[in-house]
């Protein structure tokens, strides 16, 4: 950060320029990262005491903490204009008036040993008379623009030592005319009521524990008419306030709550009251007050996430090196061998991966919703090291349902429904053509050059898989000894093409690398969408979804013990599978120790139907940015608007086609649960 003096703070502000800095005497800084009619202030974060006034100070720095409020210059710091105090309030008190600002006592207590000399105080007064006139002329800038401002003073307040139960949040509101701006406070009240906090219940009161009657709001009340002012105290329940231990979890919170509260009652008061670039009446959206574009620091932690990472392809580690040793093997024997599998080795040391991933600087990344973004990734890719460097033992179980999860009652009792249903009569009693595997690299060749694409297609014979994408090389492979009808070449093509490179190269597009390594849960939304492409193109089978039901039935074979042999045979005797079937369903599934992503596919298709029948193809657009996740379709949505991620370049030909009448599979399918 940057520390300049007041005068060159001044013509940043008269020059429109975005900026960030620290005022030369570190009392405060201030933060422009767009002009918007909105502004935080945390006048009482600070702790710091001048040099010269320490000795004289009778009060311990716990007991200066104590009346402070840590913590909340955090809570503001994804808002694009924000101005946070540094000093303690020990030393000169911003939310009082200038000639009262040092305290001589303070709850109780005698702040100095003897009274400060007449420099002293005139020092500290010059730091406060500092602060506002920067306040003043930041907002007499930002009422010129918009013509009105809307403010929120953030302060926290002691609770033990009240003897009654109180709010987490408290507005003050007597120095608002609240006929002009009630619709304002009701917005807000009603925003912070919603906002979600671990084990507490979100408590919201206007005038309760204070009445708002600080400085801050007076002096803005008597100099800017047209900026509303809301003074909002935070009970301490996000630290320990006799010890100033923090709850990080609660102030994680916190931080991306009131960005959402803030930024959405901003909107709500931007449409109402503002002027030019925020029109009144303009349907104004919460994420145009928040920041555009990735910040410098972000940029920096996504290229160094990414170079931790990127080579990490789970299935390039996962697929058995001697899968064709084993598998005749096991028909050699009878079907009464447990296949011994081989995998390629790990080239990294597991520790040093994880000891990079939790040395990333996350807490630089500013706004609140992309760092804990970056957070669940990074927690994300250090259980998948977990994964990885368990491959073949006992630990790999353990750590495929820390990953990936496992399948419920109600997803077992879906993939059932679908083993039960009687076999649809087909359309046609001519023979389906039949393609080997050289025949389908030519076709997906062609499917490449009709999306515009530059991309590989190659045989393999390592592969689990009929065919596969392999993100990392932008390759399309294809499993040698496969054949294909088709219908089943149809929906491959939809399903590998149309959705897996489809996001793969809209990741390559974007301006972070983020997309491109995955965001948690993204197998479940990328197998889910790419599943809900061959049903929309008119390729998904009763067949096929019986095959996804049974990897359901696999799955829950090898979480209730049973052997791969046993597993097998209740695929092929049981459920009438044949051998060659049920033998791959059962490698998927057995292939490291117990990988339980193949339940994955039939519950991710019953989300992603869901989801485009409630929405449609066009509010799912952002899920296609690259390797996302359905969880996170809100927060993309708001990147994309806020030009972090950019809109996708391609899409699934499928979400626009019309598939033909199948009411049978159409029964099927929509009696997934």
């Amino acid at each position: 950060m940057l520390t300049v003096p007041e005068a060159e703070i001044t013509a940043l502000i008269r020059r429109g320029e975005p900026f960030e800095v620290e005022i030369e005497d570190g009392s405060f800084s201030l933060k422009i990262e767009k002009f918007v009619p909105v502004v935080c202030t945390a006048i009482h974060n600070g702790h710091q005491l001048r040099q010269k006034l320490i000795p004289h100070c009778r009060l311990t720095e716990a007991e200066r903490l104590f009346e402070e409020d840590p913590y909340t210059g955090d809570m503001i710091q994804s808002l694009p204009i924000t101005l946070t105090g540094h000093d303690s309030r020990y030393e000169y008190d911003l939310n009082r008036d200038p000639d009262h600002c040092v305290y001589e006592e303070a709850w109780g207590k005698q702040v100095w040993h003897q009274p400060l000399s007449e420099g002293s105080l005139k020092r500290s007064k010059a730091k406060h008379a500092t602060v506002y006139r920067i306040l003043h002329r930041l907002l007499c800038e930002l009422e010129k623009r918009f013509g009105a401002v809307l403010l929120f003073d953030v302060h926290s307040y002691n609770y033990h030592r009240i003897d009654r139960i109180t709010p987490v949040f408290n507005l003050g509101t007597v120095q608002i005319d609240e006929e002009r701006w009630n619709g304002v406070l009701q917005h807000l009240v009603r925003d912070l009521r919603r906002l979600p906090l671990s084990n507490l219940d979100t408590t919201v009161a206007v005038n309760d524990v204070f009445d708002g009657k600080g400085y801050l709001a007076s002096y803005v009340k008597a100099h800017h008419t047209n900026t509303l002012v809301f003074p909002l105290e935070i009970k301490k329940v996000y630290m320990d306030e006799r010890t100033g231990e923090s709850y990080p979890l609660i102030v994680q919170e916190l931080q991306q709550g009131l960005r959402d509260v803030f930024a959405a009652t901003g909107a709500y008061f931007a449409r109402r009251f503002t002027q030019n670039t925020f029109g009144a009446g303009q349907r104004i959206r919460r994420s145009d007050l928040l920041s555009e574009g990735p910040a410098i620091a972000l940029k920096q932690i996504d290229a160094e996430l990414y170079r931790i990472t990127h080579g990490l392809e789970t299935l390039l580690y996962v697929n058995p090196i001697n899968l064709a040793q084993e598998k005749r093997r096991f028909f050699a024997r009878g079907s009464r061998h447990n296949p011994d599998f081989r995998y390629r080795q790990l080239n990294l040391d597991p520790y040093e991966f994880r000891e990079q991933l939790y040395r990333l600087p996350l807490e630089r990344i500013q706004d609140a919703g992309v760092q804990q973004l970056y957070r669940r990734v990074v927690d994300a890719y250090a259980t998948k090291i977990d994964l990885l460097a368990n491959l073949g033992s006992e630990q790999f179980l353990y750590n495929s349902l820390r990953y990936y999860g496992e399948p419920t009652q109600t997803d077992i009792d879906n993939a059932r429904f679908i083993l039960y249903a009687p076999a649809i009569a087909s359309p046609t009693t001519q023979p389906p053509p039949t393609y080997d595997a050289k025949q389908v690299v030519a076709i997906f060749q062609q499917a490449l050059e009709d999306y515009g694409f530059t991309c590989k297609v190659e045989l393999s014979n390592k592969i689990v898989a009929r065919a596969m994408v392999n993100n990392l090389r932008r390759t399309i492979l294809v499993n040698r000894n496969a054949q294909f009808d088709q219908t089943e070449l149809n929906a491959l093509i939809h399903h590998e093409l149309g959705v897996h490179m489809v996001t793969t190269i809209n990741a390559k597009h974007q301006p972070l690398k983020l997309p491109r390594l995955g965001l948690p849960g993204n197998t479940h939304t990328q197998e889910g969408l790419a599943i809900l492409a061959e049903y929309l193109s008119g390729n998904l089978t009763l067949e096929r979804l019986k095959l996804l039901a049974l990897r359901v039935i696999a799955v829950a074979s090898m979480l209730g013990h049973y052997n791969f042999s046993r597993t097998y045979m209740d695929l092929h005797q049981d459920y009438g599978v044949d051998k060659e079937e049920a033998y791959n369903i059962t490698v998927r599934v057995y292939r490291g120790g117990g990988f339980t992503k193949d339940f994955l596919y039939l519950q991710g298709l019953r989300d992603a139907l869901q989801l485009y029948q409630d929405l449609g193809p066009k509010r799912m657009t952002s899920l296609l940015i690259g390797k996302t996740s359905f969880g996170f379709l809100s927060l993309l949505d708001e990147l994309v608007e806020r030009q972090i991620f950019t809109s996708p370049s391609h899409q699934p030909k499928a979400f626009t086609m019309v598939a033909p009448n199948n009411p049978e599979l159409d029964y099927v399918v929509r009696g997934i649960r």
